[in-house]
C-alpha cells in the first residue's frame, strides 16, 4: 500500500511546532539544573546560617528534588521524542503511524506533534 505524505508545507509547519516545543523543553530542562540540581539542599532552602538542618526541611527537600528530577526525566524523554520526529520529518516517515503504518491525524500531530502512533494504536499500547 503506497502511502501519501504529507504536504511540504504541512511539514514544515510541524517542524516549526516541534522546534518550538524542543526550546520550550530545553528551557524547562536548564530551570531544572539550575534551581535544583545545582544548589545544595542548604542553599535550595534559603539557609545562610551554621546551624544544621531540620530533620523535616531536610525531608522536604529531599522530595523536592526528587520530584524535580522526575519532571527532568519525563522532559529528557519528551526530547528524545522530538529529535525522532525531526529525523522522521528528514527521512520521510513523519505522520506514519509506526505500529499500523497508517497516516496519523492531522488534529493529533497539533496536539503531539512528535508522536509516533495513531490515537487508536496510542489506547491499545497504554491498556497493556
Amino acid at each position: 500500500m503506497a502511502r501519501k505524505k504529507l504536504l511540504k508545507k504541512d511539514l514544515a509547519g510541524y517542524k516549526k511546532l516541534i522546534v518550538k516545543r524542543k526550546g520550550e523543553v530545553m528551557e524547562e530542562l536548564q530551570h531544572i539544573k539550575d534551581d535544583t540540581l545545582n544548589q545544595s539542599q542548604r542553599d535550595a532552602a534559603g539557609d545562610i546560617s551554621a546551624y544544621t538542618l531540620h530533620m523535616a526541611d531536610i525531608a522536604t527537600d529531599s522530595y523536592d528534588r526528587e520530584f524535580s528530577l522526575g519532571i527532568a526525566s519525563s522532559e529528557q524523554k519528551v526530547l528524545y521524542e522530538i529529535e525522532d520526529s525531526l529525523k522522521r520529518i528528514e527521512d520521510g516517515t513523519y505522520g506514519f503511524c509506526e505500529s499500523c503504518s497508517k497516516p496519523i491525524a492531522k488534529t493529533r500531530l497539533n496536539v503531539v506533534p512528535y508522536t509516533r502512533l495513531c490515537k487508536k494504536c496510542q489506547e491499545k499500547l497504554e491498556k497493556r
